[in-house]
């Protein structure tokens, strides 16, 4: 098989059913950010702060994710990136979406941090500056904008390599993923720490932005996994997605599984051997009153049963399958977050809101919308990628 042969543009039987997708999650969407709120006005402002914010971190980490392993490809070279690249360069796109979304969070703050001005605080020494809402709100203007000017030149340069083919473009790709992914990594540890970890401002955990990078590679790889494969129907990529590569894309979940309970298991391991008692409440709470029962299907359902699914060989060659897998996981994404940042509200117990429903469907639907109007408007392969035909003929 050889690039010259095939059309790497969407098919219009293909095409047809983005479409039908995008329009449905669109519907879904309006219709759970709707509910959502008619429950702000009528039910509780604070709950709808509490279930956008988990809900948001969720489409974070399916935006940024993507971009991650797009940078990862082009510093390493593999050939596993080359399928995943214009869905990466898609999820990418949608960031001015997403940079929208969070301004729910930012006029919620006085309603989710307990360090906000209006509560009087009492905050640790180290943590006085740290959180000044002004010194905040500056911080998440600057990962943004990174964020932002990263998915616009990896988006330029990779349509230039479109359009005039020869390496120079994709040079530039690979001398931007170098320190892009820099970037990425301490943007996403200060937003992990100013919108997550800062919930309970005397907590602090040096292995938290680490679980949260983790979760957000698990996260992408996932969702890139269950959209390939629903894109295997149909040209181009049924030409070109065969089980050999599908196999590289699920030795890397099953990698992003294993790093994730790896920093999951380590940072309880560092609390619970110090002892400590700015850092143990953390854990008291998640472990009774029922949410240890939400802890035990994580050590179950987010760790052990894929982990052990994963490790056949069969099984990441076998399209439906290790998309089934890839979507249980990212469902056991969605009670990760909710594990880790509801707990602080609901400190008498587990419970659940219906806006905790309406608010992840509402955000995930409108974002998938987004997502696959950016996915049509670009072939599903790059024709001028230097290596294609050493990638095309990997996946014989």
């Amino acid at each position: 098989m050889t690039a010259q042969g095939l059309d790497f543009g969407i098919s219009t039987e293909l095409r047809g059913e983005m479409r039908q997708w995008r329009n449905r999650a669109a519907i879904v969407g309006v219709i759970g950010l709707a509910l959502t709120a008619v429950g702000f006005v009528a039910v509780s402002p604070n709950q709808f702060y509490r279930s956008y914010l988990w809900s948001y971190i969720f489409v974070i980490g399916l935006t940024l994710g993507p971009m991650a392993w797009l940078m990862l490809q082009y510093l390493t070279g593999g050939n596993w990136g080359v399928v995943v690249r214009r869905p990466a360069e898609a999820a990418a796109r949608t960031l001015p979406l997403v940079a929208v979304m969070f301004l729910p969070v930012v006029v919620g703050m006085n309603n989710l941090y307990e360090w906000m001005p209006v509560h009087h605080p009492v905050l640790p020494a180290n943590k006085q500056i740290w959180l000044t809402p002004m010194f905040v709100l500056i911080r998440v203007v600057v990962y943004f904008a990174g964020w932002l000017l990263l998915a616009w030149y990896l988006n330029r340069w990779s349509a230039q390599e479109d359009r005039e083919g020869g390496t120079a473009a994709h040079r530039k790709l690979g001398m931007i993923a170098g320190p892009g992914i820099v970037f990425w990594a301490l943007a996403v540890t200060f937003f992990s720490i100013d919108w997550i970890l800062s919930l309970e401002p005397g907590w602090f955990s040096t292995m938290f932005p680490l679980l949260m990078i983790a979760s957000e590679a698990l996260t992408a790889m996932a969702f890139l996994i269950t959209l390939l494969v629903l894109l295997s129907y149909r040209k181009p990529l049924s030409d070109v997605l065969t089980p050999r590569i599908l196999h590289d894309l699920g030795k890397l979940l099953l990698a992003m599984v294993m790093v994730w309970a790896y920093f999951s298991f380590s940072q309880f391991l560092i609390i619970w051997a110090g002892n400590l008692p700015e850092e143990v409440p953390y854990y008291v709470v998640r472990l009774k009153n029922g949410w240890d029962l939400m802890a035990l299907v994580l050590v179950f359902g987010h760790f052990a049963l894929p982990f052990a699914l994963l490790l056949s060989r069969d099984l990441k060659r076998n399209f439906k399958l290790l998309a089934s897998i890839a979507v249980f996981i990212l469902c056991m994404r969605l009670v990760d977050l909710y594990w880790q940042i509801s707990p602080y509200f609901r400190k008498e117990g587990f419970g659940i809101s219906w806006m905790d429903i309406t608010a992840p469907v509402g955000l995930i639907g409108i974002w998938l919308a987004i997502f696959l109007t950016q996915l049509e408007k670009r072939p599903l392969l790059p024709p001028n990628e230097p290596t294609i035909e050493e990638v095309l003929a990997h996946g014989e």
